[in-house]
């Protein structure tokens, strides 16, 4: 017999109105959402959770995590024995759960694997969709060789089979159509490319272009060949106008970008996941931990746009998802992501980031997102308004008393 769970009591956050919605109970039978009224559900053989006034939010959703990222030198990450890297990233993921955070799109690292541990409940951690590697040109943002390296014609690449490698290199709109293909084939559920340069990556400026349009279009037709989608690493406006004219779904950071560059993301389409996080931490703390110092030279190329880059975005009407692409320690500040988009956008905006937009980039709209008859039951009670103060959604989730994936409650401290 499936089980029921009834949360009556609670103030209903719909992403979609503008204020809470108050004294709803909402009815889960397994992991769906069966009924939500805001008068009293009668019903026997349910457990009973009363929310006893709190905040009942949807699940959050980042679109831009690196759960297998266990430290911030990538390069050195990649010599990592893979039980050691698996092994780390396990208080990854549960810190990411805990922080109310059911569902993330791994934007590269993380592979089947990964899911399937989770969904069998070997590892605690939210609902994953996953890139496998990203795929890279030679010298670009998936490259982490230094100057001093080089491959020969005849040479095999044996890193490619270790878990702390999170990108892979492939040249030619031959190599690149196998590469996504090869991803696809050991499950990835969309493909990632780099678009340009970066900061983790040691020889590629900012400014650099990536892959030719042709490459790009060549991943862009695999990808959807097999119903699913490319996301791009980029982050100025050429960059980002060339993915995006070749059909990339989503463009990742987009630092520098300009008005008519988000004009043409938004009369096509395309979504962009800002990661302002991550550039925050690499200044504060990436030096200490271990980022590279040519890395650290880089952060200040695209850490002061950020927030110019959401005014952009907002006013080119372009739907923004939340990302926020930390690596090693600094996981534990993926929800200051909300803090720092909250000097430019409103609590409403963001939480609609972080819930309808996610849901609609991960082809989801109507199961994730919201709370409502046929969803999966991913939500949270929150001690809070959100929708007035994004205070209660900061930290490491000690203003989130329950956290619940598909109908399981993962965490309670009622």
């Amino acid at each position: 017999m499936t089980q029921l769970l009834l949360i009556k009591n609670a103030h209903l956050l719909d992403p979609l109105k503008p204020e809470l919605q108050e004294r709803h109970s909402i009815l889960i039978e397994g992991d769906t959402i069966r009924e939500v009224s805001d008068t009293p559900i009668a019903v026997r053989d349910a457990r009973v959770i009363d929310a006893a006034g709190k905040t009942v939010m949807p699940g959050l959703i980042d679109l831009h995590v690196h759960l297998v990222a266990v430290q911030l030198n990538l390069q050195q990450q990649a010599t990592l024995p893979n039980v050691l890297v698996t092994l780390r990233s396990i208080p990854i993921l549960r810190g990411m759960l805990r922080r109310g955070f059911t569902t993330v799109r791994d934007a590269g690292g993380a592979s089947d694997a990964f899911k399937q541990a989770v969904q069998s409940g070997l590892m605690q951690g939210p609902r994953l969709f996953v890139s496998g590697r990203a795929l890279s040109q030679t010298g670009g943002h998936g490259d982490g060789r230094a100057r001093s390296d080089y491959l020969l014609p005849s040479a095999v690449c044996q890193s490619c089979a270790r878990v702390g490698v999170i990108g892979r290199v492939a040249d030619g709109v031959d190599a690149v159509r196998k590469a996504v293909r090869e991803e696809l084939q050991m499950g990835a559920d969309q493909i990632k490319i780099m678009a340009g340069g970066g900061v983790a990556s040691p020889t590629d400026p900012v400014d650099a272009l990536g892959y030719s349009e042709d490459e790009i279009r060549a991943a862009v037709a695999e990808a959807q060949a097999r119903n699913t989608y490319v996301l791009a690493h980029a982050y100025t406006p050429t960059s980002i106008a060339r993915v995006v004219r070749c059909g990339v779904r989503t463009v990742e950071h987009g630092n520098l970008i300009d008005s008519p560059t988000a004009a043409l993301m938004a009369e096509l389409g395309a979504y962009a996941v800002p990661t302002l996080v991550t550039y925050d931490a690499l200044a504060n703390e990436g030096a200490a931990l271990g980022l590279p110092p040519a890395s650290v030279a880089k952060v200040e190329d695209v850490r002061g746009a950020g927030l110019r880059a959401l005014e952009i975005l907002r006013s080119a009407g372009v739907k923004m998802g939340f990302g926020s692409d930390l690596l090693g320690e600094s996981h534990r500040l993926q929800s200051d992501e909300f803090r720092l988009r909250a000097q430019v956008l409103t609590p409403a905006e963001i939480i609609a980031s972080a819930t309808l937009v996610g849901a609609e980039v991960l082809g989801m709209a109507g199961r994730l997102g919201r709370l409502m008859p046929g969803a999966l039951a991913d939500l949270l009670l929150v001690d809070g308004n959100p929708l007035r103060s994004l205070d209660c959604l900061l930290g490491q989730g000690e203003r989130i008393p329950l956290v619940m994936k598909a109908g399981v409650v993962e965490f309670d401290a009622l």
